[in-house]
């Protein structure tokens, strides 16, 4: 069995207006358990998958991350795995529909543990197969890309899933432009009683924000991380009609950045050691949902056995 943690992301700059993107790791996480059972079928591979949270959850987005490593593999000669039956479980603290990135945390560490398990079951190692990290990386994707998770690949989320820290990306080209460590200590983030899917989200209205998403894209590029997540933000609520007032409320109070993550419906807060997070936290409590704290993960997805 290989068990593989990726986390969450939080964003900084949504590309999905001009396809350029950036996001942060936070420290909210989803973990990949991934068995080869000791069974045959007849077939070449058969998906056993569930989410331990979510029993009932619709487990496609899983299947197709194995199938697809498992296509990969079968490439290489050594590689001589047939008739196999492969067990995936999840388990996530990451709100579903929240704008984290659940689908690039829950591909990351799907497609990783299974490479690794495969691996290990035909007695080879990474360095027997052409599979680099940016590999892994590319076929979580676009494996969330063929499901409709995703509406522009999400390489930003994905990558700062994927290897953590704060990436700033070319997500048509798929390249990390920039990579920083994220420096804040605590991050709040507010979750509303209210779940927005990126694929329902309208398109149209969030590309025409492109000239002033720009400009927070710069302030990225530039390592501004506050004025680049807030006015992101504030961008993206007036396209999608989403009451920014928790993220005006905690610039009130003190957080160094505050605003939108994804199209919604969480909101990320950056806190420094200045900000009173006690007050914060008390102050905004008054809002319906869910306010977690966590910190920046700056490590990335990792295999924990």
């Amino acid at each position: 069995m290989v068990k593989v943690r990726s986390p969450a992301s939080a964003t900084v700059i949504n590309a999905i207006s001009m396809g350029k993107g950036s996001a942060f790791g936070i420290g909210l996480y989803i973990t990949a358990d991934v068995n080869i059972l000791n069974e045959k079928t007849d077939e070449e591979i058969t998906v056993v998958s569930k989410s331990l949270d979510s029993p009932d959850m619709d487990t496609s987005l899983m299947d197709l991350c194995v199938r697809m490593v498992y296509d990969e593999l079968s490439r290489y000669d050594t590689f001589n795995l047939k008739n196999i039956v492969v067990s995936v479980e999840t388990k996530s603290d990451i709100p579903p529909g929240s704008g984290l990135s659940s689908s690039s945390a829950a591909s990351n560490s799907v497609v990783y543990a299974t490479l690794l398990a495969l691996l290990e079951e035909a007695g080879l190692t990474r360095e027997d197969v052409d599979f680099s990290d940016e590999a892994i990386v590319n076929m979580a994707i676009d494996a969330s890309l063929k499901v409709g998770v995703t509406a522009t690949g999400a390489y930003d989320d994905a990558s700062a899933s994927f290897y953590g820290g704060w990436k700033i990306t070319d997500n048509y080209n798929r390249k990390i432009l920039k990579d920083y460590t994220v420096n804040y200590n605590k991050v709040l983030i507010y979750i509303p009683n209210k779940s927005l899917y990126t694929a329902q989200s309208d398109v149209k209205a969030m590309k025409t924000l492109a000239p002033l998403v720009e400009i927070a894209f710069e302030n990225a590029l530039n390592m501004n991380i506050e004025k680049a997540l807030t006015l992101n933000g504030f961008l993206y609520c007036a396209a999608l009609d989403i009451n920014p007032k928790i993220a005006i409320d905690a610039l009130k109070l003190g957080a160094k950045a505050a605003g939108l993550s994804g199209t919604g419906s969480a909101f990320t807060i950056l806190l420094d050691d200045d900000s009173d997070v006690d007050m914060i936290k008390s102050a905004l409590s008054d809002y319906p949902g869910k306010l977690i704290e966590t910190s920046p993960d700056n490590e990335g997805s990792v295999v924990l056995r």
